[in-house]
């Protein structure tokens, strides 16, 4: 469980970190690469939280 912990903080890292390099970008195929993989990160990190909710839920308490 602590790797899959491990796992969603460092796509929701990664996420922040392809945003910020979208910000920064002064060119525009560089900001829209960074902004798809920032967002595509941000998917993946949320149905990784979901999966280790529903992974929870059914261990019971």
């Amino acid at each position: 469980m602590k790797d899959c912990q491990a796992q969603l903080e460092k796509l929701r890292t990664d996420a922040a970190e392809c945003a910020l390099i979208r910000d920064l970008a002064t060119d525009k195929a560089k900001r829209e690469l960074f902004d798809r993989l920032a967002n595509h990160l941000t998917v993946l990190a949320e149905h990784v939280e979901l999966a280790l909710l529903e992974r929870h839920k059914s261990a019971g308490p």
